[in-house]
């Protein structure tokens, strides 16, 4: 009998696979229903994907718009539902098309059911997406 991954275990899991540029894998750790949100999405860009087919869509490309180097500074919250987790992080690395250091702070709220992301809100900040060639998310823009 596997013993599934708690939230923050499937969460740093989930890091490994981004750094490794393995975005089938982190696709996989969805819920088919699973739900990605951006509050603080600026006009144009996606507020929220629903279903794995649709996070996938999305992050498809995101290794040829960021190269991510490491999260860093990775605190991990649990809350008082058990299947909810409140993560704060930063990623560094370059964007690709500029070659041009890449550092952007991150706060998710992430909730797991049945051993899948079920929900996920990236309260990213969205002011860095105004610098110059900084269009680094698979946005289809």
């Amino acid at each position: 009998m596997t013993i599934p991954m708690t939230p923050a275990e499937l969460y740093r899991h989930g890091l490994r696979l981004l750094l490794e540029k393995d975005i089938p894998g982190w696709v996989a750790l969805w819920d088919e229903d699973g739900v990605l949100e951006f509050p603080f999405a600026p006009e144009g860009w996606p507020v929220r994907l629903e279903g794995r087919q649709a996070v996938a869509d999305y992050m498809r490309h995101y290794p040829d718009h960021v190269d991510v180097h490491d999260f860093t500074d990775v605190t991990i919250h649990r809350t008082t539902a058990p299947e909810t987790i409140v993560v704060e992080m930063r990623g560094v690395g370059r964007l690709v098309e500029t070659d041009s250091p890449f550092d952007m702070t991150y706060i998710a709220v992430v909730t797991v059911k049945d051993g899948r992301i079920a929900s996920y809100r990236d309260y990213w900040n969205p002011l860095a997406v105004q610098q110059p060639g900084a269009d680094f998310v698979g946005t289809n823009r």
